[in-house]
């Protein structure tokens, strides 16, 4: 399984975060700029992609309003089974 590491300490934009995704997606797959876009090829993959995340205040706090949309994408893969997803509480910008 692939997996995509989100520090929110280390992504400061909304650009950050896809290319995270674009980091470990193939070429042919992409990922868009969007969350409508990243939701498509999420779905799409044979095997399920497994997301971390740590730092997930900061994450909150870099992609602004639209950290709801993204976490709410995240439940929605979740249930669909296209994402496994882990959060960790590890405030690593804090040490």
């Amino acid at each position: 399984m692939q997996y995509v590491f989100l520090d929110g300490a280390r992504i400061l934009s909304y650009a950050d975060l896809h290319a995270a995704f674009t980091a470990v997606l193939t070429p042919d797959e992409g990922c868009g700029s969007n969350l409508d876009a990243l939701h498509d090829v999420l779905t799409d993959r044979v095997e399920p992609i497994g997301i971390v995340i740590v730092n997930e205040a900061s994450l909150r706090e870099h992609l602004g309003r639209r950290a709801n949309g993204f976490f709410r994408l995240l439940r929605d893969l979740q249930a669909d089974g296209a994402v496994r997803a882990a959060a960790v509480s590890l405030d690593t910008d804090k040490l």
